[in-house]
């Protein structure tokens, strides 16, 4: 039988511009290729610059992730110095991270990966009331009413008179492998239309800690610049903290309500995509929330898996790891560098060499990360995988519910095995967001506490940063929405000799390396079924799952060095 070669290009409802070609025979992918389009040239702009000014332009990485490359840059600078942050400013960033971490989260879902799974069109044929007794069934959330649902489908059909469909106007509706009943794809669109509102929510958090957002001001090498006084109205005071706790609490009813119970239903209802796309089954996740000055006690777990053995769970323990900071490299020979090398981050450099697409040389801007010589997958999953390895209470809690959930709807017995898969993937950033959202409220009463106690320091004034004659290294790492993100710094006299971010869709869309390993999201598409390669939306299901962010490598580049575009500033 003839393979069919199949090339999607670009990969839509994703950050940035991503390829996927694949090979499909007898009705399943046998080989992959994940290839990022775009180029990122960050790391060449911050040679020669103060590594204070870092966070800065990292940020511009992405016009969506740019809060986590400013905290990984500002923790990489610290590392370097081997400075100790003070307490306020660290509960002040992990409450950036935790808001952050649920915006992008309910995004996902509802917005950029749930179309894969949902008939917007199937939903028209729904009754309003029967939706209502199924949402009721699921949870106590005050919007799962008839009048809502009623409302819902009026808003649809108007919608879809007007043939005006905006983001609903390309999808595979009527696909044999789309299966929930118009009563379920009413349900979920009406809850897309809610998460709008809360993922909004969820931002303002960010913006009221950030400053703005995206692109926040306020975390800087040493601490936060944000002035705390209790009884001044132009710092943060007890009314703005009271206004993110209202925020929060109602983030936090929406995600453990809607968005997780949502997820378990998908996944009870499409139980086949547990034995579809696991992949790369190592699996890396970076402590994070940290809970003291120096780095050394964190609210989330980190650490490596192997081989999907969840007893061969390794920790990752501090922001000092020797275990993470010595085991991470990156290969060339399949990117569009120059050379063919394997390096240290550190020892890296970014010389950009594009050749076209080559199958079997070099076809993607993406390098290849590796660990201890290993392919990584990286994001909640590994994250979730890990803690429930180590124990950790929250995340063992949600996994337990949500496998008890899944299994009681769906009739079969489903267990955390289950989750190296395409779905498992969805199932745990729904644990995640929801583990996040209790710990965002935890962090914001240690916040409230310690100002209680008298402590208003944000910013180590008596001894600011401060950079020696020669040269120092600093790494800095955090676990961001899409999973482990690592910034590495070479400094020679206070100057950014090197500069390398290692992110986390780098690690999922790793091209081959010079062992000849494939990357997760080509290793996970192997055995995928597609069941019509002119409309392979099973590809986009496993692809989506793992919420890819190639705007982290977006540079604009035309190897015709033609001119792209002209900005003018009047």
């Amino acid at each position: 039988m003839a393979r069919k070669k199949i090339t999607i290009d670009p990969i839509t409802r994703i950050e940035g511009h991503l390829r996927i070609d694949v090979e499909v025979e007898g009705g399943r992918v046998r080989e992959a290729w994940a290839s990022a389009q775009m180029w990122r040239g960050i790391e060449v702009i911050l040679k020669g610059r103060d590594p204070r000014d870092a966070w800065a332009f990292t940020q511009r990485f992405c016009g969506v992730c740019t809060t986590v490359h400013a905290i990984a840059s500002v923790r990489a600078v610290e590392n370097a110095l081997q400075m100790e942050i003070p307490l306020n400013a660290q509960y002040v960033r992990n409450l950036i991270l935790c808001a952050h971490g649920m915006h992008d989260h309910i995004v996902h879902f509802y917005h950029l990966s749930a179309l894969d799974w949902v008939d917007v069109v199937s939903a028209l044929k729904a009754d309003p009331v029967k939706t209502a007794r199924l949402a009721q069934s699921l949870s106590d959330w005050p919007g799962n009413s008839v009048s809502f649902f009623k409302e819902v489908k009026k808003k649809l059909e108007k919608f879809v008179a007007s043939g005006q469909l905006g983001p609903f106007a390309s999808g595979y509706w009527g696909h044999p492998a789309m299966k929930l009943p118009p009563e379920v794809n009413l349900l979920a669109v009406g809850h897309y239309l809610e998460a709008l509102d809360y993922q909004y929510k969820a931002n303002q958090v960010v913006a009221i800690f950030g400053a703005k957002t995206p692109h926040i001001q306020t975390v800087i090498v040493g601490g936060v610049a944000l002035a705390i006084n209790p009884e001044n109205e132009a710092t943060l005071n007890m009314e703005r903290l009271a206004w993110v706790r209202e925020l929060l609490l109602q983030v936090r009813d929406f995600v453990q309500k809607v968005y997780f119970v949502d997820a378990c239903a998908l996944a009870a209802l499409y139980p086949e995509w547990f034995k579809i796309g696991a992949g790369v089954t190592n699996y890396l996740a970076v402590p994070d929330l940290p809970l003291d000055t120096a780095g050394t006690k964190f609210d989330l777990p980190g650490g490596t898996i192997f081989k999907g053995d969840l007893s061969s769970v390794k920790p990752i323990k501090s922001f000092n790891d020797a275990y993470f900071r010595d085991n991470v490299a990156e290969c060339v020979m399949h990117s569009w560098y120059e050379g063919d090398w394997t390096r240290h981050p550190w020892q890296e450099d970014t010389v950009p060499n594009y050749t076209g697409f080559q199958e079997k040389g070099k076809y993607s801007w993406a390098k290849a990360p590796r660990f201890t010589g290993e392919p990584m997958q990286v994001g909640p999953l590994a994250q979730v995988l890990v803690g429930y390895a180590q124990g950790h209470e929250l995340i063992r809690r949600w996994t337990d519910e949500a496998l008890r959930r899944i299994s009681a709807i769906s009739g079969r017995r489903i267990t955390i095995n289950d989750f190296h898969s395409t779905m498992g993937r969805q199932v745990a950033r729904a644990i995640r967001t929801a583990v996040l959202a209790d710990l965002a409220l935890k962090h914001l009463d240690l916040l409230v506490e310690n100002i209680g106690r008298g402590d208003l320091e944000v910013y180590p004034y008596r001894k600011p940063p401060t950079f020696p004659k020669g040269e120092i290294m600093g790494f800095g790492f955090h676990e961001a929405p899409r999973g482990t993100l690592s910034h590495w710094v070479v400094i020679d006299n206070g100057k950014i000799k090197n500069y390398q971010a290692v992110v986390p869709s780098t690690w999922n869309v790793s091209p081959r390396c010079q062992l000849g390993k494939r990357g997760p999201y080509e290793e996970s598409l192997i055995g995928n079924p597609v069941a019509q390669p002119e409309r392979p939306l099973e590809v986009l299901r496993t692809i989506h799952s793992f919420d890819p962010c190639i705007a982290c490598a977006v540079h604009v580049l035309d190897p015709e060095r033609r001119e792209i575009i002209k900005v003018k500033a009047l």
